[in-house]
């Protein structure tokens, strides 16, 4: 149960980085890959501040900010230098190693004897998987309503809908690069955020922890997908929740099966695969349901 918990507590952490992929991957509909310098930003700018006497909650606001400023140099680069989006967010994940480097000044700092989010929770008489259960709670309910109420604003729309049909926002009269710039930021600025946040739970930060985000996110948001389809935003980020969860869910499962640790990445990858693959099965599934019903119907009418 112990280990069930702490899985559900690390999937909750997770999932606002995953909250932060789905932004650019369905609602702006690109494919993002600055994930991987930006979640290691959150974290060197979390626990360097930390380090240096800064509070933990303030120390995550930065490092929110901090992932922001990355997702602006991605979609500037991709909006108004016309490069490529895999190429774009390529350009800054690269450059993103040598500033994480220089924003920790090593290549990975310990929080060990440092005040945290979760050691604060914990002083309340808390255990260590509650403590973290709470925080992740608190942290998902207030990026989830907050995100709710945004994208029902005039801007918000305005970027749903340039995912949508870029070139019928364009001809409404949405300035659809100043909005996919905008997604950038948000989204990357939640993925900082979760790694400041794990990396508060986790005790250290290091310049290789983003490695793989990227596929940890995409199948967060494809295996909360098979479950529900067609719903209101709120409940899409609800979805990506649940998938980040299922997916912990799944690591400990082959965790417990004593595969090797280094094989993890391996099997995130499998997942995946897996998690994309299964839409099209179940459309196929539908298809031959609906194919079996329409003979039995011409059947019976014979």
């Amino acid at each position: 149960m112990a280990l069930f918990l702490s899985s559900i507590s690390q999937g909750l952490l997770w999932s606002i980085m995953a909250i932060g992929v789905y932004i650019t991957f369905r609602v702006l509909n690109v494919a993002d890959l600055t994930t991987e310098g930006s979640f290691p930003l959150g974290a060197a700018i979390s626990t360097s501040l930390i380090v240096n006497g800064m509070a933990p909650w303030l120390s995550v606001l930065l490092a929110l900010l901090g992932g922001m400023a990355a997702g602006f140099i991605s979609g500037f680069l991709y909006t108004k230098w016309k490069i490529p989006a895999l190429l774009a967010g390529i350009i800054t994940m690269t450059g993103l190693y040598s500033i994480n480097l220089r924003v920790m000044g090593q290549a990975n700092i310990s929080l060990l004897g440092q005040e945290t989010l979760i050691r604060t929770v914990e002083s309340f008489g808390l255990s260590k998987t509650n403590a973290v259960l709470l925080v992740g709670s608190i942290a998902v309910g207030i990026v989830i309503i907050l995100l709710h109420l945004f994208f029902h604003t005039e801007v918000g729309l305005a970027i749903r809908s340039t995912g949508d049909n870029n070139e019928m926002s364009e001809a409404n009269g949405i300035r659809t690069n100043f909005m996919k710039v905008i997604g950038y930021m948000l989204s990357n600025g939640l993925i900082a955020t979760s790694g400041a946040l794990l990396a508060q739970n986790n005790g250290y930060a290091d310049i290789s922890m983003g490695i793989g985000t990227i596929v940890i996110g995409l199948a967060s948001i494809i295996i909360g997908e098979v479950f529900f389809r067609n719903i209101s935003i709120a409940k899409r980020l609800l979805t990506v929740v649940l998938g980040s969860v299922i997916y912990r869910l799944l690591i400990l499962i082959v965790l417990e099966m004593n595969v090797d640790p280094q094989d993890l990445k391996l099997f995130s990858a499998i997942l995946l695969a897996l998690a994309l693959r299964l839409p099209a099965i179940q459309e196929r599934l539908t298809k031959r349901n609906k194919k079996a019903t329409v003979s039995s119907e011409k059947g019976g009418l014979s």
